[in-house]
């Protein structure tokens, strides 16, 4: 598996993205039905302990080297990925049954930072396997996971590189339109990914938003 140096200013952005998405699922702690808040916090003080040890680990190549940072990234991404899912199915199966307590208003809550915090953690994901990511470790065996439009234009962009931006641009796009704007997924995990987020978001602007605006008027 390729070891890359993963430009600085990409790897404080995606610091400031992870720290973003625990926040958000913080926001949405309260909104969780009783049992699930002891297991939900459990979850946020991994996710804050492993954002810690990846920031404090040292981003030469020497250290991206060992096994333990990027098992901590993955985990990272593993764990904010899972407990979002889980938030989103949860609120679901309760305004199905018709058992939830919430107002509209923390309805909508629960669907923006759902919605938000699936966009930032996909964009990590297709940062993680298409490029060195914040692991500094490509996950992929293939060239390129992601076909940029820019790769299509070597005059004007000689030896370019996606960054995060551009992966976080992407996941924007595939989040609202449910497909991409300037990228297409080019193997299977790539589209797996990609239709999951998909499958979130949609339902997440379909189910959870539709009842609280319901619930508001």
């Amino acid at each position: 598996m390729k070891t890359t140096q993963t430009p600085t200013h990409d790897r404080l952005l995606a610091q400031l993205v992870l720290g973003a998405a625990i926040v958000m699922q913080v926001l949405s702690s309260d909104l969780l039905p009783s049992f699930m808040v002891t297991l939900h916090n459990s979850i946020l003080v991994i996710e804050a302990l492993l954002l810690v040890a990846i920031t404090l680990s040292a981003p030469d190549h020497a250290q991206r080297q060992q096994k333990w940072p990027r098992r901590a990234v993955l985990g990272l991404l593993g764990f904010i990925s899972a407990a979002n899912v889980l938030a989103f199915v949860l609120i679901s199966r309760l305004l199905i049954m018709g058992q939830a307590t919430l107002s509209g208003a923390e309805l909508i809550t629960a669907a923006i930072t759902i919605f938000a915090t699936n966009i930032f953690v996909f964009a990590l994901w297709y940062w993680e396997i298409d490029s060195p990511g914040l692991s500094g470790h490509r996950l992929s065996r293939h060239t390129k996971d992601f076909q940029f439009t820019q790769y299509d234009q070597p005059t004007d962009f000689p030896r370019w590189q996606p960054g995060l931006v551009d992966y976080i641009y992407l996941s924007v796009t595939n989040a609202i339109n449910f497909a991409p704007a300037d990228a297409r997924p080019v193997t299977h995990q790539a589209k797996l990914l990609m239709g999951l987020q998909a499958l979130v978001s949609v339902f997440t602007l379909a189910l959870i938003l539709a009842r609280s605006v319901s619930l508001l008027h």
